[in-house]
């Protein structure tokens, strides 16, 4: 015995191996055995190139590895031809619409709305034919991403898609109501969105878990124009106020020409009417620059996961267990709490935003509430990062394109109400005012700044793992807006820059809340 042991010492150049343990836990020996089983889908083409001892080199195994490299070279070439085609869109809109702000003369509104139709029409064909020819043939769709797609995501595809529709009716409506001093084209390209949108929720709800494995390349092409057009419809409809005008245009020549002062403005056949489509109108405006960057992420899982061959058995929560609601009662009842509290402060402020103005009392009421709810999300979400912490458990490095989306989104969309945040830090301090409200509005921004860091450590942490519940970004995100309607901010920057601000902040931090619920969910079932 001691000679073989000794031979074998001796025909063995490399170190022993460690020991192991002699006994593991159950549990170490199944979070290890999971993410090995799904590897070997992911990792198939890394394991053909790791090197191999000369006679395991035979002519088939060079053959295949070299198939693979030059399949992987094509993917890559793929994705950077559409990812490039993309970029040229996007710049190409982006000129046009800049242009129409800078210089509304050479290039007006209705070039870039012509612009957009070429672009909604080539989309909305290809859209028609994944779903009737691509994705129907056989062979196509072999494999589908578990992660992609979950249900909170196609129902807020269906919530808003369903209220931008609701927002294009009330436009078309109001156009029709001036159509004695419009143009009649105007009331085409909105109608034209109902459609576009209608077949484009259909699609990305039934297929936005595919894999697509047949006519990879056109589909890459096609997913990246339809993603470039939802991205050209969010910047217009963060820059453009022009219905915002119309209507302040209306409201003044009303008051002219009951003072006598008659002008030659646009008006409304019939008043009660129009006030339906303006306050309609309003009312749902945000909801369309959520459905375009919702629509923006799920178009770019699915081009991430063209040809893609995810593991064979993998689910979006391995070994998850049963929703169970033991130990998590008293969090549970302070979110409920938190949620009915923003309800009722929420309802009271537009009840009050109603009338003519809203009363300092009322944003007191709302400032007030966020310097005091903020702290304690961000403590909630503290806590439960240094609980990760202490937890012994492995990370889940598996290959996942939704979960690198999850956090590419949650820091991006981040950036909307942090930087609204930012400047009216930069507003109230130039301002040097010792008002109250302003100080509210200061301890807010810098509160909103702070929490929004823990939160990301939090979740991000967390998804890696494998609640807290979010006080439901309902609130600051629908109806009137008090980071518009307090005033200060707008009379720093001005009507424009500041309008412009908030347009693009608020959808993204609504973007950033509803993605938090998501995130904060999958944290919680898989505690």
């Amino acid at each position: 015995m001691l000679n073989l042991q000794g031979t074998v010492r001796t025909l063995s150049p490399s170190p022993a191996p460690a020991e192991t343990p002699p006994a593991a836990s159950a549990a170490a020996q199944e979070t290890g055995a999971a993410p090995a089983k799904e590897n070997l889908a992911d990792m198939g083409a890394e394991e053909a190139q790791a090197p191999a001892s000369p006679h395991q080199k035979s002519w088939l195994v060079r053959h295949l590895s070299l198939l693979l490299r030059r399949d992987r070279q094509a993917q890559k070439a793929a994705q950077l031809f559409s990812g490039l085609l993309a970029l040229n869109v996007v710049f190409l809109g982006g000129a046009f619409i800049c242009s129409m702000i800078f210089n509304n003369v050479a290039i007006t509104l209705g070039d870039v709305w012509i612009l957009l139709a070429v672009l909604k029409a080539l989309a909305l064909l290809w859209l028609l034919y994944y779903a009737v020819g691509t994705a129907r043939q056989l062979h196509a769709v072999l494999h589908q991403d578990p992660h992609a797609g979950p249900i909170w995501v196609r129902g807020s595809l269906l919530l808003f898609g369903g209220c931008t529709v609701g927002l294009n009716i009330f436009r078309v409506g109001y156009d029709v109501m001036h159509t004695h001093c419009k143009s009649k084209l105007e009331v085409i390209f909105p109608s034209m969105d109902i459609i576009f949108i209608g077949v484009q929720t259909w699609v990305l709800w039934k297929h936005c878990k595919d894999c697509i494995q047949v006519q990879t390349n056109f589909t890459r092409c096609g997913l990246m124009l339809t993603l470039a057009t939802n991205l050209l419809m969010w910047v217009l409809a963060v820059t453009n106020d022009s219905m915002h005008h119309e209507i302040e245009a209306e409201l003044n020549a009303l008051l002219e020409k009951f003072s006598g002062n008659g002008t030659n403005t646009c008006l409304c056949l019939n008043a009660e009417v129009c006030e339906v489509f303006q306050k309609g109108y309003l009312m749902l405006y945000p909801f369309g620059t959520e459905y375009c960057l919702l629509c923006s992420t799920v178009l770019f899982v699915l081009w991430k996961n063209v040809g893609r061959r995810p593991a064979p058995h993998a689910s979006a929560h391995p070994g998850s267990r049963p929703f169970r609601l033991h130990g998590s009662i008293f969090g549970l009842l302070l979110g409920l709490l938190a949620l009915v509290a923003g309800v009722c402060v929420f309802v009271i402020f537009q009840i009050e935003a109603s009338g003519p103005a809203i009363g300092r009392q009322y944003f007191l009421l709302y400032y007030a509430f966020y310097a005091a709810l903020l702290p304690a999300m961000s403590l909630a979400c503290l806590a439960g990062t240094a609980v990760h912490g202490l937890e012994q458990r492995e990370l889940d490095t598996l290959k996942n394109p939704t979960r690198s989306m999850d956090v590419v989104l949650l820091m991006g969309a981040a950036l909307g109400q942090t930087g609204i945040a930012y400047f009216s830090i930069v507003a109230i301090v130039a301002m040097r005012s010792g008002e109250l409200l302003n100080h509210l509005i200061l301890a807010y921004s810098v509160l909103l700044i702070l929490q929004h860091i823990a939160q990301n450590l939090f979740i991000i942490e967390g998804l890696h793992r494998r609640p807290v519940w979010e006080a439901l970004w309902m609130m600051p995100a629908f109806g009137i807006h008090p980071e518009f309607e307090n005033g200060l901010e707008k009379d720093f920057y001005g009507y424009q820059t500041w309008f412009t601000i908030v347009n693009f902040g608020l959808p993204l931090g609504v973007f950033y809340r509803m993605h938090s619920v998501g995130g904060l969910v999958e944290v919680y079932l898989g505690a």
